[in-house]
């Protein structure tokens, strides 16, 4: 666990709606969220580790707040998912691609950093899940449980509470990070943003990274864009995705965290430009991801780092 400067914040964004943000924020350090009200409790994601995935608990479970009734999953990657099972209580709440895929790939994430202190995590598969849309009523608050299509993945929820105008975004947005499309679609991924802009949110909670407002959509769309033109640039010149990732000037991305993501949006940029007509599958990507990770560290210079 990281020092007690870096240790997560439980904060009330708005009236009962309240942000677990912790704060390294990159590889497999998310943020969840906590909607309480009229003496029920809900909870947005979970953690990677068991270590996180308790201090979690016992966030939630502070100031006399009772057990969360309702777990949501916002897609299907193990840094949001694998503390599902600290949450006994709760019933698991995703969309019905993100119970397929947790179940594909079970501990996958923990094979990348084999060195992270997991804490004999499991895969707890939602109970309950949902196609389009879904109403989750806590207390006087209501979760808007939306899928607007392919995204970060093809199983994302996005949490809108319109009492409140705050919207959980999941890992479709970033804060002050770089995203990470590879299982996902940048193409999908600018069409869900534009959706979301639509909503009205004036708070923003997004995967990983700091609580800020509707900006943060406009950050991330700029950077899948100026993907989307390396892409089409890099095809043109004949110039393979990592390639076309080292000689790329960062310019105004370059405070984000995790660059080495660039590589590996190329990969998914250059796959929509060759074939646009075709689906991701993700057994094939999820067995690509090897390769695109190993050019990952190539381009960072050394093994990636994960905080979790």
């Amino acid at each position: 666990m990281s020092p007690a400067a870096s240790e997560p914040v439980l904060q009330e964004v708005a009236d009962g709606v309240f942000a677990y943000v912790q704060p390294e924020g990159g590889w497999c350090v998310n943020n969840a969220g906590v909607i309480a009200s009229g003496g029920s409790v809900a909870l947005i994601d979970t953690a990677a580790t068991r270590a996180r995935a308790e201090r979690l608990r016992n966030a939630v479970l502070s100031d006399g707040r009772p057990a969360p009734f309702a777990l949501v999953n916002t897609h299907s990657h193990g840094d949001h998912t694998f503390g599902n099972s600290l949450f006994p209580e709760a019933t698991v709440i995703a969309h019905v691609n993100a119970r397929d895929e947790m179940d594909r790939a079970g501990l996958h994430l923990t094979e990348l950093w084999p060195d992270v202190a997991w804490g004999g995590v499991e895969v707890r598969l939602p109970s309950v899940t949902y196609r389009d849309r879904l109403t989750l009523h806590v207390g006087e608050l209501t979760a808007e449980l939306l899928h607007f299509g392919l995204a970060h993945t093809a199983n994302d929820t996005v949490v809108w509470i319109p009492e409140r105008k705050v919207l959980f975004t999941g890992d479709i947005v970033m804060s002050g990070f770089t995203p990470f499309v590879p299982l996902g679609s940048v193409a999908g991924s600018l069409k869900v943003i534009e959706r979301l802009r639509g909503l009205g949110a004036t708070t923003v909670v997004t995967g990983h990274g700091p609580v800020g407002g509707p900006e943060l959509l406009d950050v991330t769309e700029d950077y899948l864009r100026w993907v989307r033109q390396l892409a089409v640039d890099g095809i043109a010149a004949g110039r393979a995705p990592l390639a076309v990732a080292r000689e790329a000037d960062l310019g105004r991305f370059a405070a984000l965290g995790e660059p080495e993501r660039l590589v590996a949006n190329l990969h998914r940029a250059y796959a929509e430009q060759l074939t646009p007509e075709a689906e991701p599958d993700f057994d094939v990507l999820l067995k690509e991801m090897g390769v695109i990770f190993g050019e990952m560290v190539d381009y960072h210079g050394g093994p990636l780092t994960c905080c979790a």
